[in-house]
C-alpha cells in the first residue's frame, strides 16, 4: 500500500537530483504567475497543490537561479547558498554525502563550549579565518565551539539574530562550503561544533 505525498512533506527550495538535474519547489500561495529563471532562461513551474509550485530542470550544483514571481525575480526564500548576499540569485548546493574524517561527539558532562562570533573571532572574520586558532582552542581544553548564528542576514557583519536565508551559511563568512571546511577542521582537532540557530526571529 503507498501512501499519498503531499507538497509540504517534499522539500522546498533546490535539490539535485544527479550531476544534470535538478528539483525546484517553492510554496507561494498567491503567485498569480511564478516561473524559474535559469542560465538565461525561464522554465515553468507545475501548481503541485496547496500553493507549492515545482519542476525538474537541466541544472548542476554551483548554477544560479530565482524564482520569478509575479515578472519580478526573488532569491529562493529556502535558498541554501545566497553568495551575492540577500538580494543576489540562489546557488545551487551539491549537499555532501558519507561520512567526514572520524570523530566522536563528547559526552554532555564533558562538554566544555566556547562561544565563537564568526565576524570578530579572527582578523579575516571568515569560517576559514577561525580555522588556524582552533588547535589553541582545544589545547585551553575547550571540547566544542557553539558558532553563533550564521543564516544569511544583511551586511557583512552581525551578531546573526537578523537571519533572512535560514538554510544559507553568511556569504560574507564564506558561505556554506567554508562552514563544511570549518566543522571539519574543528572535528580533526577532537571540537564538536553546535551551531546557534534562532528561527524564531524571522
Amino acid at each position: 500500500m503507498t501512501t499519498a505525498t503531499y507538497p509540504w512533506e517534499q522539500t522546498l527550495g533546490a535539490r539535485m537530483i544527479d550531476p544534470e538535474r535538478s528539483e525546484f519547489r517553492v510554496w507561494a500561495p498567491r503567485a498569480e504567475r511564478i516561473a524559474l529563471s535559469l542560465a538565461g532562461r525561464k522554465v515553468e513551474l507545475t501548481d503541485a497543490g496547496y500553493g507549492v509550485y515545482e519542476t525538474v530542470a537541466a541544472a548542476q550544483a554551483g548554477d544560479d537561479y530565482a524564482f520569478v514571481v509575479n515578472g519580478q525575480p526573488l532569491p529562493d526564500p529556502c535558498s541554501r547558498w545566497q553568495p551575492q548576499g540577500l538580494r543576489g540569485p540562489s546557488r545551487i548546493l551539491a549537499a555532501r554525502t558519507g561520512p567526514g574524517a572520524p570523530f566522536d561527539t563528547p559526552a554532555l558532562s564533558d562538554l566544555i563550549i566556547y562561544e565563537l562570533h564568526v565576524g570578530t573571532f579572527s582578523a579575516e572574520g571568515t569560517f576559514d579565518g577561525a580555522i588556524p586558532h582552533l588547535a589553541e582552542l582545544a589545547q585551553l581544553g575547550v571540547t566544542a565551539i557553539e558558532i553563533m548564528p550564521v543564516a544569511e542576514f544583511p551586511g557583512a557583519r552581525g551578531w546573526g539574530y537578523d537571519g533572512v536565508y535560514i538554510s544559507a551559511a553568511q556569504s560574507s563568512y564564506g558561505g556554506p562550503e567554508a562552514l563544511t571546511r570549518l566543522v571539519a577542521a574543528a572535528h580533526r582537532e577532537r571540537l564538536a561544533v553546535i551551531l546557534d540557530v534562532v528561527y524564531h526571529h524571522l
